[in-house]
Parts: C-alpha cells; sequence; structure tokens
C-alpha cells in the first residue's frame, strides 16, 4: 500500500507574502496542524488523500517550477520519499512552517512564521512574523534567519507594524498582497 498525504488543495497563483512576494508558485496546502491560531485561513477538516505521484502530477501541471507547500503545518506529513518525487521534477520547494518541527533536507527555502514555543526547527531563510503588537526583537535572537518581514494581522495594524519597523530596521514589511489584488 502506498503512502499518503491529506491535501486541502493544489492551486497555482502568485506568492502573496514575503520574500518572493510576486513569484508564479504551485501551493500545495496540506491539511492538519498542531496549532490552533485564531487568524489561520485553512480548512483543516477537508482534505483528499493523494499518494506522491497523483501531488507531483497535479502540481507539474502548471507551467512554474516554484513550490510552496503550506498548510497547516506541513512538516507533520511531508518526508523525503515526497520530496525527492517532486525534486525528480525540477521543482524549487518552499516551505512555510510553525517552527515545531526540523526540516527535511530536500527543503530549498525556509520560510517560518513561528507560533508558541517550543521551537524545533533548524534552519530558516525568512522568518515571518505576524505582528500584533509584541516585541519580536526576541524572536530574531532564538531563530536566527536571513531575512526577517513583519506582517500585519489581517491588514488591522497596518500602522503600528510601520511604526515597529521604522524604529527597528532589521524587519521588513509583507502585505498580504493576493489578498489586497484579490488573488489566491
Amino acid at each position: 500500500m502506498r503512502k499518503t498525504y491529506k491535501v486541502n488543495e493544489i492551486f497555482y497563483s502568485l506568492q502573496g507574502e514575503g520574500y518572493y512576494t510576486g513569484t508564479p508558485a504551485v501551493f500545495l496546502r496540506l491539511c492538519g496542524c498542531n496549532r490552533h491560531c485564531p487568524f489561520c485561513d485553512t480548512d483543516f477538516a477537508t482534505g483528499t488523500d493523494m499518494d506522491a505521484d497523483a501531488i507531483v502530477a497535479a502540481i507539474s501541471a502548471y507551467p512554474t517550477r516554484h513550490l510552496v507547500i503550506t498548510g497547516g503545518e506541513p512538516i507533520l506529513q511531508i518526508d523525503s520519499d515526497l520530496l525527492r518525487a517532486i525534486k525528480a521534477q525540477h521543482f524549487y520547494v518552499q516551505i512555510e512552517t510553525n517552527g515545531t518541527n526540523p526540516v527535511p533536507v530536500e527543503v530549498d527555502w525556509v520560510t517560518c512564521s513561528p507560533k508558541e514555543a517550543p521551537w524545533l526547527v533548524d534552519r530558516i531563510d525568512e522568518l515571518k512574523v505576524v505582528f500584533q503588537g509584541q516585541d519580536v526583537e526576541e524572536l530574531a535572537h532564538l531563530l536566527p534567519a536571513r531575512h526577517h518581514f513583519l506582517q500585519p494581522l489581517s491588514g488591522s495594524n497596518i500602522p503600528e507594524t510601520v511604526e515597529y519597523i521604522m524604529q527597528h530596521p532589521r524587519w521588513r514589511l509583507s502585505l498580504q498582497t493576493h489578498k489586497l489584488i484579490n488573488i489566491r
């Protein structure tokens, strides 16, 4: 029996947040999470069981080779078998994680949007924090990354987020541009 993964959805769009904003990407949204954030936009109850071959066939139907694996918490499901099958089709693999688990070595880019500790993530390219007025400098020390982004909470606190960034210039602003221009 082949291993399956619980897939919430697969779709093609532009990356709307962080370092790769504006990049055409296939999104592989997996079900399940070990955190329950009130602002999360994923329905974890709905999903389809797919094996690695079916996932690779679905994501390969699109013209880009930039894949964003998201969730929920995708590291709860992905493994080297799935990632090797994806990489065999020449995909650049970006993952969006909450940082609670180590990242498989086959992942090319790690976007960590940390929630509460503990964090076991072993590498981070991009730290993306949903800003809720907290001091995020300690997070930047605890979770070292090459790039630092603050994202307003559902666009509701943009002035406060901008002010924080102006006072702490290591951070860059990340808006959910996909919501601003009304795409997925």
